[in-house]
């Protein structure tokens, strides 16, 4: 068990370095909503946002303010899923926005999908890398 405790700690730390984590400048709370906005106006589907912050205090525990938001396009998350079910792990996209000296939004590189993943569609993983970028730049404006 300790080994295979070793082995994920390795992995994860192998796969941290496809994080991008940029500060914006707003609120917890407002970066979700800028969030929300763009990539409904987009089209895209909010699928949820957890706040774990709230889901801490309900165990009576803390953390400091952070919530996920999920999100994206079914039609083009299943056509990614079609070629390899395993990328349903990483899809829908999803940011983390949370409160570390400042508010900061982490989300995966979308280009190690092609890696993670048996996906040849360059094309529409290289537009959902740039759409995400995008929708971060503004939201965080």
């Amino acid at each position: 068990m300790k080994n295979l405790f070793l082995l994920l700690a390795f992995l994860v730390n192998l796969s941290a370095s496809d994080l991008k984590v940029v500060k914006s400048n707003h609120s917890v709370s407002q970066t979700i909503q800028n969030i929300k906005e763009i990539v409904t106006s987009k089209g895209f589907e909010v699928f949820a946002i957890i706040d774990h912050e709230q889901n801490a205090k309900a165990v009576e525990m803390q953390l400091p303010e952070a919530k996920v938001i999920l999100f994206g396009n079914p039609k083009a998350g299943t056509k990614l899923m079609q070629e390899d079910i395993l990328s349903a792990l990483d899809l829908p996209l999803r940011v983390l926005v949370f409160k570390e000296s400042g508010v900061k939004i982490a989300y995966r590189d979308v280009s190690t999908l092609k890696t993670d993943f048996k996906l040849s569609n360059n094309k529409q993983l290289d537009a959902m890398d740039k759409g995400l970028s995008a929708i971060i730049d503004e939201a965080r404006k």
